[in-house]
């Protein structure tokens, strides 16, 4: 399913309101993740592509490690027990090499080990439509950047140039949201607590 079938046809506010009904505890447990899988087509149509673009995500969720920590809602406890980061290194490359060998298995910030897709693993559960969607808008953000920007490029772009580049037309949930965690480039604003 795409962004756009997330946001048009999907009842996503629909079936949260039931969920939350029938007293599902989403983020208020543990244990509970928002989990995203992207096919790994959308990356390109040989592996070699596919994992050239693939380092580059894994590149940036290193190099802004730290706002999407604030992002996913989860503790750095909670990331080291379910989606633990590979580390920082120089080149994206480097990065998929390290991650290629496995140590986390699929309990890593982006989970590699699937053969058609990658998995995001690092948010934490929720009911609140805003922040499903905004997650889903970040997501989709970060796999343009990685197949639309060499590596040099993707180095260069800092969180704010990130942020920055996002239109209100095409991200709303996702400005609103950052807006909401103080990641944005302007004023906070307040936000009622994930149901």
């Amino acid at each position: 399913m795409s962004l756009k079938y997330h946001r048009d046809k999907m009842p996503w506010a629909e079936i949260m309101r039931s969920a939350i009904h029938m007293d599902y505890r989403s983020h208020k447990t543990s244990t509970c993740g928002l989990h995203i899988h992207v096919n790994r087509t959308a990356f390109g149509s040989t592996r070699e592509a596919q994992d050239e673009c693939v380092s580059r995500v894994l590149y940036f969720v290193e190099h802004h490690w730290l706002e999407l920590l604030k992002f996913s809602r989860r503790t750095e406890c909670q990331m080291n027990r379910w989606a633990a980061r590979y580390g920082y290194k120089n080149s994206p490359k480097e990065i998929l090499e390290d991650a290629k060998k496995g140590c986390n298995g699929r309990y890593a910030c982006v989970n590699i080990t699937n053969y058609h897709t990658i998995e995001f693993r690092m948010f934490r559960g929720t009911l609140k439509y805003n922040t499903l969607i905004a997650t889903l808008e970040l997501v989709d953000k970060i796999c343009e950047l990685a197949t639309d920007l060499t590596d040099s490029e993707l180095k260069s772009v800092s969180w704010s140039d990130f942020v920055g580049a996002l239109n209100d037309s095409t991200e709303p949930e996702l400005i609103t949201y950052l807006k909401e965690r103080q990641l944005y480039i302007n004023t906070p604003i307040t936000t009622e607590e994930d149901d």
